[in-house]
């Protein structure tokens, strides 16, 4: 069973883990109300933390903090609950909330092999905060503890598997088998979700990949976007934790790549004005006599 946190300790939880969460924030309140302003709790993927209030007010918010991570959307947003009928609830007066999105890491990681090599790079990426999902088809390959931020996945599908587990996230691949290193590619290339597509190898094993994908009718741009071999060239050495040093440092290079960022980021002065207006009209209705 998922133990209850304290907002900040699942907070601190899912930064830990890099797992992405919302933040909801009590702005401000009218009326009678179940909980008072700056009361906050986390919502992740699958659990909720502390509490504003409960009831319905609660579970609507949770269902749209979802939404916002179902959407990998880690942007603000604020919203006003009045809380009549509508909303199952009988206090009487008016929330106003804010849903910060977190990305709760740097970046999302699956690792398929759990040879030397991804040992040793899970060793490394297992102290950082990225969300790292690591698969294979043996069971035995992993060890019996893993870091907090590391998820096992035995499938005896890896390629089923692959599309879904590498939508948005970083691919690293380092299994045993030479054939399934290139069914996965396919598959990773067929679905072109991945961020990025990493082959561990040599430069004979790489032309003749490159060599096999475009006889099967792979494009050059998209055969262009498997990086192999893995790892920075200026990073020396053949031992499995040299080599994992390599990956992570290519890794980290590729999460810090800067990408143009909106002019406008953040709430915007029209959201602050309307949320303060619709606060202020709420007001209004539950105490007529302030018109006066």
């Amino acid at each position: 069973m998922q133990k209850r946190l304290t907002w900040y300790e699942a907070v601190a939880d899912c930064e830990r883990r890099g797992e992405p969460y919302v933040l909801v924030t009590v702005l401000g309140v009218t009326g009678s109300v179940p909980r008072e302003p700056a009361s906050k709790m986390v919502v992740t993927g699958e659990h909720s933390h502390d509490t504003i209030g409960g009831g319905h007010l609660e579970y609507r918010i949770i269902a749209r903090a979802r939404e916002r991570l179902a959407a990998r959307d880690y942007t603000c947003e604020m919203a006003h609950f009045p809380l009549g009928a509508s909303l199952g609830q009988c206090c009487g007066g008016s929330v106003a909330v804010l849903l910060e999105g977190h990305a709760g890491g740097d970046g999302r990681l699956v690792v398929f092999g759990a040879g030397h090599v991804a040992k040793s790079l899970i060793t490394i990426m297992g102290e950082l905060p990225w969300q790292i999902t690591w698969v294979d088809s043996r069971a035995d390959s992993f060890p019996d503890e893993l870091p907090v931020n590391v998820r096992r996945h035995h499938t005896d599908d890896p390629m089923g598997d692959a599309a879904a587990l590498a939508e948005g996230a970083h691919v690293v691949i380092l299994t045993h088998n030479h054939q399934l290193d290139f069914d996965l590619c396919r598959t990773l290339l067929d679905a072109g979700g991945a961020a990025s597509i990493g082959l561990i190898g040599s430069d004979t094993k790489a032309d003749r990949f490159r060599q096999r994908l475009a006889h099967r009718g792979y494009s050059e741009t998209q055969i262009d976007g498997i990086r192999c071999p893995i790892g920075r060239r200026d990073v020396p050495g053949k031992r499995p934790m040299e080599v994992a040093v390599s990956i992570s440092a290519e890794l980290l290079s590729l999460a810090a790549e800067v990408t143009d960022k909106p002019a406008r980021r953040g709430l915007s002065w029209s959201n602050l004005k309307t949320l303060m207006r619709e606060d202020a009209e709420a007001a209004t209705a539950s105490n007529p006599k302030r018109e006066h």
